[in-house]
């Protein structure tokens, strides 16, 4: 049996193709400049070389379908046909506070995701247009939605309500909902594996660090807190979102300069955080080399980032009291040794020691690594996210009905034995090219 996930965004539709039988990702892709012109698939095929094919995708049912011609090709695909596809996992940005777990998309489910449309305004859209063009095409199997913010909806309320008038949550459910949901899910269960305990025992501080990034306290296995809000801007400072600044800015700004409030969204989602500050740098790499050059933005910029993290890091260790572990996943997160290194400093008084050579060392999306001192009470580790999976395995037990909250559920990654064949492979030739990656690994 094959299991389909698919992330459709507002301009891109990402898939996986999963054999579930025998545990394998088979392929992997992304069509880019859906609704816009020169749309293309770039499509990797387990044992295959890498196939790139433009076609026109003025919706996200031509994208749909582009993937599924793309995956049943004789050439370059990977399935027969779409018989062996059991079911289809679709990621799904905001469920509001409806959803407490991934479920069958049902027309009540994708009712309640318009309802709450506002709330992602860029991607709910395109996420239900996703769902609905793969329902067309593939109606006889069960469609499943994840949603990010279904993790998050154990944080007491003393974490998600605002400070504000009380109707404004009644009337219009303004509360902090959180993101990288299923990211966070899958590394804190890993860290658990790690640290040998149970999830429920076990409190760590994850840090998401990728263009978007985000942080999330997760106290006896449940998210405690987390520093998105109501939308993905709030927190941390980003690739281009600003992250935490006070509200009157925006006003401020506004009645200097005349913007409109869809002016002042766009400049605070799209053109701030590391872009606003540089004034043309988006990518970590091209942060530090810049910094590295003697570029005094970059390096104010890259300074900024990693004390904000520093901030999040210290406030989370005093909520959640005793730490067993902080976790460092997403692109930044997984490779960048300088933003790791620089948001660690200082918490020496607290029990997270990093070790510099330990993190000079861990580069890579196959393995998990440690990168804390062997004296630090508290441990560092470097865990790839795999937010694939989780969807994976929600649409397969949701398919089969033995689903559940995270909480009552076991996945297949919660067990010490777990291996995934596609990174045990590339880990291989990460220790060819770097034998020390061997003493790092959290799993030996």
């Amino acid at each position: 049996m094959v299991i389909l996930t698919l992330n459709c965004g507002s301009s891109s539709a990402k898939y996986q193709v999963y054999d579930w039988d025998n545990k394998d990702v088979l392929a992997s892709g992304v069509v880019e400049r859906v609704t816009q012109d020169g749309s293309v698939i770039t499509h990797n095929a387990k044992g295959k070389d890498e196939f790139v094919r433009e076609f026109p995708c003025p919706t996200h049912k031509e994208a749909v379908e582009l993937i599924i011609d793309t995956i049943t090709n004789k050439d370059v695909g990977v399935i027969p046909d779409m018989s062996v596809i059991g079911a289809v996992g679709h990621r799904v940005l905001h469920g509001g506070d409806k959803f407490t777990k991934s479920v069958i998309v049902t027309p009540e489910v994708i009712e309640t995701f318009r309802s709450v449309q506002d709330l992602g305004p860029l991607h709910n859209p395109a996420n239900i247009l996703g769902i609905e063009a793969a329902q067309k095409v593939l109606p006889d199997v069960p469609h499943c939605a994840v949603m990010d913010t279904a993790w998050h909806q154990t944080m007491p309320e003393t974490s998600f309500r605002y400070a504000v008038p009380k109707e404004w949550y009644e009337k219009y459910a303004a509360r902090r909902y959180g993101f990288h949901g299923t990211s966070f899910l899958y590394t804190a269960k890993r860290a658990s594996v790690l640290l040998g305990k149970k999830p429920e025992d076990t409190n760590i501080i994850i840090a998401h660090i990728g263009n978007g990034a985000s942080m999330c306290a997760v106290k006896n296995g449940k998210c405690f807190d987390t520093s998105m809000g109501i939308t993905p801007l709030e927190g941390l400072v980003m690739g281009t979102r600003s992250g935490d600044c006070d509200p009157a800015l925006s006003f401020y700004i506004m009645r200097k300069t005349g913007m409109t409030a869809a002016e002042m969204d766009t400049a605070l989602n799209k053109k701030s955080g590391l872009l606003g500050v540089t004034g043309n740098l988006i990518d970590r790499r091209d942060v530090i080399k810049a910094m590295e050059e003697g570029n005094k933005d970059a390096k104010l910029a890259f300074e900024m980032e990693c004390y904000r993290l520093r901030k999040y890091f210290g406030s989370y260790l005093a909520a959640i009291g005793p730490v067993d572990a902080i976790v460092f996943t997403a692109g930044v997160g997984e490779f960048s040794t300088p933003v790791r290194e620089e948001c660690m400093k200082g918490l020496e008084w607290m029990g997270v020691k990093l070790d510099p050579k330990k993190n000079a060392i861990a580069k890579t999306r196959n393995a998990e690594t440690c990168i804390s001192a062997d004296d630090s009470k508290v441990k560092i580790f470097v865990i790839p996210t795999d937010e694939e999976l989780v969807m994976t395995e929600d649409a397969y037990a949701l398919m089969k009905g033995t689903y559940d909250v995270h909480t009552n559920f076991t996945y297949s990654f919660q067990s010490k034995d777990y291996v995934n064949k596609a990174r045990a492979e590339g880990l291989k030739r990460d220790l060819q090219k770097n034998p020390d990656l061997a003493s790092i690994l959290a799993i030996k």
